[in-house]
């Protein structure tokens, strides 16, 4: 072993200096450094989130998990039997919570921004809605049809318009209100066919509306505005939505849920659904995030057609003639809003450009500087 280590070749190996290394040893350190340092920025990670995740891939992910999470859902309320809907959503904000302390432990978890008074307040208010419109609706699902769900989920749109007029002065085009109008419609005329609802679930209907609207006009605006990331906005407000869903539970929750019969099927079924709504939740945050409040209402109507087409077409399922017609024209709708802001967001790029290129260089380097953390615009897709 002596004579070995001795040699000459293996000399130069032990002797061997720092810059010897390969050139792509050196690069690959470089980059693991600056994506972990970009990461641990609440800028960095906008960028990093803004890079990843854009319109169209956050909006099919989004899409993906909805429509797993019905199916889920649909057993563990039916198959498995757990009726209790407030509850069920607590689990799912449990498991979401762990998950992102564990991402946290490992140093995964986006930074988030430094405390303002104002953000605590938005934060703050985003945990009430958030428990309201997540637990209302697991209720309004539980005492009212399908039909008479999307039916409500309607009314949410005209909600967001107006609210983001009252207090952000955001005006709406007429080919919009048209193309958001046609939507409507043809849900309405889709789901007509199953409206049945007792007189509590209509109730519990029409409270969700409001804080269902506020929380997808505060998920966008706190990404876009501020240098917030989907996963660093769920784990501020996660536990302050725990709280309020706990002071919600013997209002809307039946008796019984701890003397449910835990199996491992059932467990096993609740975790799986735990786990989905945590997709369901980052993946609903990075679309508000990419996107706008009213974009990802109309994907959320769209998603309705196609579960209800899909049941026409590969399970032989007959809603009849006049809801088929009306989910082909709200997808019309929904096809024509998405190509408004597709010349839209042209359009802003278009102008963006001219006017950087008319611009002297010392105001085009103050200006890119300021504005390399900014969205394309809330209405993109």
């Amino acid at each position: 072993m002596l004579s070995f280590l001795l040699k000459k070749d293996v000399r130069k190996i032990l002797k061997r200096k720092d810059s010897d290394v390969g050139e792509k040893g050196r690069a690959l350190e470089d980059l693991r450094a600056t994506l972990f340092n970009e990461f641990r920025s609440s800028e960095g990670a906008k960028r990093q989130q803004q890079r990843l995740c854009r319109p169209a891939v956050a909006l099919s992910f989004n899409f993906v998990v909805a429509v797993s999470i019905i199916f889920t859902n649909k057993l563990v309320l039916k198959n498995v039997g757990f009726q209790f809907p407030i509850f069920l959503t607590f689990i799912h904000y449990v498991v979401s919570w762990v998950l992102m302390a564990i991402m946290n432990v490992f140093s995964i978890l986006p930074a988030s921004p430094p405390s303002k008074s104002s953000r605590l307040t938005s934060l703050l208010t985003l945990g009430v809605v958030m428990s309201l419109s997540t637990g209302l609706a697991n209720v309004s699902l539980k005492y009212n049809s399908v039909g008479f769900y999307q039916m409500s989920k309607i009314a949410v749109t005209p909600s967001i318009v107006l609210a983001e007029f009252i207090f952000f002065s955001k005006r709406v085009s007429f080919l919009k209100v048209l193309a958001l109008t046609v939507v409507s419609i043809g849900v309405a005329v889709a789901t007509v066919t199953d409206l049945q609802f007792d007189f509590f679930g209509a109730c519990i209907a029409l409270a969700w509306i409001v804080p269902s609207a506020v929380n997808k006009i505060l998920w966008s605006r706190l990404q876009q505005q501020e240098n917030w990331t989907a996963l660093a906005l769920m784990w501020k407000t996660t536990p302050i939505t725990l709280v309020f869903l706990v002071l919600l539970i013997p209002w809307l929750d039946p008796p019984g849920a701890l003397s449910f019969a835990w199996t491992f099927n059932n467990t096993v079924a609740i975790l799986m659904s735990a786990f989905l709504g945590f997709l369901l939740q980052w993946s609903g945050a990075l679309a508000l995030g990419a996107t706008s409040a009213i974009t990802h209402v109309v994907l959320g109507q769209f998603k309705t057609c196609v579960i209800l087409l899909g049941n026409y077409y590969i399970f032989s399922s007959n809603p009849g003639r006049t809801s088929i017609s009306g989910a082909f024209a709200a997808i019309g709708g929904m096809s024509l809003y998405t190509y408004l802001n597709l010349q839209n967001q042209k359009q802003q790029t278009s102008k963006a450009t001219s006017r950087q290129a008319s611009l002297p260089k010392s105001k085009l380097k103050r200006e890119n500087g300021s504005t390399q953390d900014g969205n394309s615009g809330p209405d993109a897709v």
